[in-house]
């Protein structure tokens, strides 16, 4: 093994802040959610709305990326994306995904399985129009995952749609992008303990409704 690697493996932390005890957490899920992300943003942690959103395309390879959370629904987590990016066409070909929110800050991350679908027209509608004047050419701009010659083709782009909408034109959502609900079915909350006896409490939806349990570390 190189000198390298073993700097590697020697990397390591002893989680000791908290502790995370079936008693002490809501009996839905989504709720505890919110009540760990109010802790995130209160701990200040970088955007504590940063997932990783897992799929699985037509290849039966998993892609992994991080992506933004923009709304919690007691139904489930919402993201935004281009339909036809790599994410937007693993999604039309399976609709299982996969979240993970890592918080390091608390020690805490928070893993969740569930089956993904679109939002209505008009929640993309909405939330299209809430964002930043560049981020809604850019949404237009790029033919996401697609191979492209360079950068340039992007900025030209981008010029010519400033040069079409002017400075107040309105800017529509384009077909092409939108949002997805996940709707959970398991979910994990894993608090990080000393000598790496974490603590991991899972909820598992059956027969409608929330089993609790515990895992193993």
């Amino acid at each position: 093994m190189s000198i390298i690697h073993k700097d590697i493996a020697a990397i390591r932390e002893d989680y000791c802040k908290y502790k995370l005890d079936e008693k002490d957490v809501l009996s839905n899920p989504i709720e505890q959610f919110q009540r760990w992300f109010a802790d995130a943003r209160h701990a200040e942690v970088v955007e504590p709305n940063a997932m990783v959103l897992s799929t699985v395309g037509e290849d039966s390879f998993p892609s992994s990326r991080v992506v933004l959370l923009k709304d919690i629904k007691p139904e489930g987590f919402s993201f935004f994306t281009n339909y036809h990016s790599k994410k937007g066409e693993d999604i039309a070909a399976h609709n299982k995904v996969s979240l993970l929110f890592f918080w390091p800050e608390l020690q805490r991350q928070v893993r969740i399985v569930g089956y993904v679908e679109k939002l209505t027209q008009a929640d993309s509608d909405e939330y299209f129009a809430s964002r930043p004047r560049g981020s809604r050419i850019g949404a237009i701009a790029s033919p996401q995952s697609k191979v492209i010659a360079d950068r340039k083709i992007l900025e030209t782009r981008v010029e010519e749609l400033l040069a079409a909408y002017g400075e107040d034109g309105t800017i529509e959502r384009p077909v092409f992008w939108g949002g997805y609900l996940v709707r959970p079915v398991r979910m994990e909350f894993w608090q990080g303990r000393s000598s790496r006896l974490h603590d991991r409490i899972e909820y598992v939806f059956q027969k409608e409704e929330w089993i609790i349990q515990r895992l193993a570390p």
